[in-house]
Formats: structure tokens, C-alpha cells, sequence
């Protein structure tokens, strides 16, 4: 197959084509498309969508998408769940995970999805779910989609070969994909592979406004990579499965449904290396908030309070002067989920491992731990460089409630509460 090519750019209107000419020129929908190719819209947003907002792809296929039997229901999957989860009551207490472990069996990325938790309602286009992964066997002659919503994927451990419709990425640990609603893709690994998901019901992830930081920094437009046109042409049985309503559905086909020749839009697949956010930090006094480090967001009706954020704690130096520079204690409206893809978290010293997790739901108390506290109050407050380390937060108005998996299994951790044990009362003067 041979190494990937990418365009560059973030919610740009690209052109691509596997073979020279396959692309029509001027018009979208030709009475007859080049090489006989069929046309085909996959549209992420309504005809009637604000232009600004709008995102479209038209694809040039060998044969057309809408050429399948019924689905029906599918047989495995049943550790994957869709909002609205009605566990009840939601637990308000502080909440940490141990790393999923491998699978012992032949496992591919559908068969390794576990639902940790989410919100909102994916029927009305609200809200998350956040799932995890592990695998150790590459999807052989099938395909996924999500109808439901995009799918940001952050490999945790192993490299990820992600063949869609639109062309292949590689994605590797310390890289995000972000799959559209709808995209067909396959997950090719060698090895076993863990991660996150974040699942998006809400509007499509943008990149934030910068407003007083000014034209450049977080997340350059730049830096994120859609691949190029890419296609196979195999008469071969091919499931595919799709995620509808929460459930998952199955046909098959009789051919590989990654046949699209060549497309033009702005609704495409894309990657970007978590290492090239340009982090933005104080450089005189206090801790700012975590928002300075959004990489990406789905907003809400309600402006400046995100349906999710995507935020990560990259490499970054310190100099804050008479400060305390881990997170401080903290109760926050909006909802935290964390996980953790490398090295260590400034604010606890054990605990939150790699491939591990915790949440912190609304108006809950969080913040270092008491080892943690201790060194940050007797620090030199030099200028200190933090370094490998990548952790990440998805973030959102909504409480993200966990799935009764989440509440049940040995992953669990049933001391973190012991984080915060051992402060002392502050003393007053007499």
C-alpha cells in the first residue's frame, strides 16, 4: 500500500484524485462522471447549514454506497452504549480506572470497544460518550461507521493503520484521528493497541477561537493532515457495521466499500500530532485556566460553554513567580473526564497510569493530590520544564454519567478518595 499522503489544513476544501481525471471539473454531478464513476454526497451538516458551518464531501465511487442488503443486528458489541444512560442515580463521587488490559483472545477494534461513560442525548444531537480500546487483531474484510456522531480516537499504546473512504492515516500514540459522521474506515494494527474515543453527538469539532491571544497559537490549522484520495478495488465479502441509535447493525457486502476514486470537500478524515500544539502559558504570576490549552471544541447553543472541549497537558515550561503551579483546588460547572497517553500528571503522584482514567463531574472538589501539594508549596520556583508527559481532558456542560460496566468492574480504583487524605487544618493566628 505504501506510505500515506496528506493535505494540510483544518476544515479545508480539498480535491484529491487516486487517478488522474476521475475528478469532474466545474460542476459536482456530471450526466456522465469520468470512467463511469458514481457520484455521491455524504453531507455532515444540514443542505441548509450556515456556509461557514456547512460541510460536504462528494465522492467518486466505483460502485455506490446505497448498493447493500438490510442490516441487522449485530451479534457483538455488548459493552458499547450510547447516551442517554439512565443509570440511577449518577454517582457525584470522584471516579479512577486502572488501564483496560489486553484482550487474551483475537480481538478486533470493534469487538475491543468498551463504553466508559457520557451524556446528552445522541437522538437530539447532544452531548458524548467516551469508550475505550483494546485490540490485538486487525478488522479483516470489514468496515465501520458511526451515524450517531465523529469519533475523536487517541491511540494510548500501538500504531493505528486507519483506512477510510476518503484515503488512509497512520495514526500513532501522541497523534489524534478525528473520523466524520458516517466515514466508512478500517482499523489495521500489529500488535495489541489501547486508546481512548471520544464519541461526538454535538456540533462538529472546530478549532477554537483564539479572541486576545491574537491569529496564531494552540492548535495551527496547518498542522492537522486529511490524507489523499486512496481506493481498492476487491470483489471480495466485506462486512460492514454500523453504529444506529445506539445499536449496532450489519450487512454485507460483496465488494470492498473503500472504492472512492477520487472526492472533493470539506468533510474528511484528518490527524494531527498532539506534540506541535503551541501551548500558551503565564509568564509572570498564577496558574491559568485549563482552556488555554483546547485543542479542539463542539460548541453549544450557548456561547462560550462548549457541548465538549478537547484539551490536553502537553510538555510546556513553567515560570510562574510566587505561584502554585500545579491545578489548584477546584469545582467546576462543567464535567472532567481524563486520560492519561504518557508519562506523568503534574497534579498526582500515583495512582493515574498510563492507559488509566478518572472523572470529576460537576461541582465536585478535585485538584492535587497531597504528595503533590506538598512539593509544589516547598518548590524552588525556578523556571521548571515539565516533560514527558501527555495527558488530556474531555470536558463538557453536561455530567457525564458512567455506564454500569464503568461502576462495576475491578478497574475501578476504590481508594482515590485517599488522594486527598492527610491535609492538615490551616492555622490562624491567635
Amino acid at each position: 500500500m505504501g506510505d500515506p499522503a496528506y493535505l494540510t489544513g483544518f476544515g479545508n476544501h480539498f480535491a484529491s484524485e487516486a487517478v488522474a481525471g476521475a475528478l469532474p471539473v466545474g460542476r459536482n454531478a456530471p450526466q456522465h462522471v469520468p470512467y463511469g464513476l458514481y457520484a455521491e454526497q455524504l453531507s455532515g451538516t444540514a443542505f441548509t447549514a450556515p456556509r461557514s458551518e456547512n460541510r460536504r464531501t462528494w465522492l467518486y465511487r466505483l460502485r455506490p454506497a446505497a448498493q447493500h442488503k438490510p442490516f441487522q443486528p449485530y451479534a457483538g458489541g455488548a459493552l458499547i452504549g450510547s447516551a442517554p444512560f439512565m443509570q440511577a442515580p449518577v454517582s457525584p463521587n470522584r471516579l479512577r480506572w486502572d488501564p483496560l488490559p489486553m484482550p487474551d483472545q483475537p480481538t478486533d477494534f470493534i469487538d475491543g470497544l468498551t463504553t466508559c461513560g457520557g451524556n446528552g442525548d445522541m437522538a437530539s444531537a447532544s452531548g458524548c460518550a467516551i469508550h475505550l480500546y483494546a485490540s490485538n487483531r486487525s478488522m479483516e474484510r470489514r468496515a465501520f461507521f458511526n451515524a450517531d456522531g465523529e469519533m475523536l480516537i487517541l491511540p494510548q499504546q500501538g500504531s493505528l493503520r486507519i483506512v477510510t473512504e476518503l484515503g488512509v492515516m497512520e495514526v500513532a500514540p501522541l497523534h489524534l484521528a478525528l473520523i466524520p459522521r458516517g466515514v466508512r474506515f478500517r482499523v489495521e494494527v500489529e500488535g495489541p493497541v489501547r486508546g481512548y474515543i471520544c464519541e461526538n453527538y454535538g456540533a462538529p469539532f472546530r478549532l477554537p477561537d483564539l479572541g486576545p491571544i491574537g491569529a496564531n497559537g494552540l492548535a495551527n490549522p496547518r498542522d492537522f493532515e486529511t490524507p489523499e484520495a486512496w481506493f481498492e478495488d476487491r470483489d471480495e465479502s466485506t462486512e460492514i457495521i454500523q453504529k444506529f441509535q445506539g445499536g449496532l447493525w450489519a450487512t454485507t457486502l460483496d465488494h470492498s466499500p473503500f472504492d472512492g476514486v477520487a472526492w472533493h470537500g470539506n468533510l474528511a478524515p484528518c490527524r494531527y500530532d498532539l506534540r506541535r500544539f503551541n501551548t500558551i502559558n503565564t509568564v509572570s504570576f498564577d496558574h491559568p485556566d485549563p482552556s488555554i490549552f483546547t485543542v479542539l471544541t463542539s460548541p453549544s447553543e450557548t456561547p462560550g460553554t462548549a457541548n465538549v472541549d478537547f484539551v490536553i497537558f502537553p510538555p510546556r515550561w513553567m515560570v510562574a513567580e510566587d505561584t502554585f503551579r500545579p491545578p489548584w483546588f477546584h469545582r467546576n460547572v462543567m464535567s472532567e473526564f481524563m486520560g492519561l497517553i504518557e508519562g506523568a500528571y503534574d497534579a498526582k503522584q500515583g495512582g493515574f497510569v498510563p492507559g488509566g482514567a478518572s472523572l470529576h463531574n460537576c461541582m465536585n472538589g478535585h485538584g492535587p493530590d497531597k504528595a503533590s501539594y506538598d512539593k509544589a508549596v516547598s518548590a524552588d520556583l525556578k523556571p521548571q520544564r515539565i516533560e514527558n508527559t501527555m495527558a488530556f481532558m474531555v470536558e463538557s456542560r453536561h455530567v457525564i454519567r458512567p455506564t454500569r460496566w464503568a461502576m462495576e468492574t475491578p478497574l475501578l480504583q476504590s481508594d482515590y478518595d485517599e488522594a486527598w487524605s492527610g491535609f492538615t487544618k490551616a492555622s490562624l493566628p491567635e
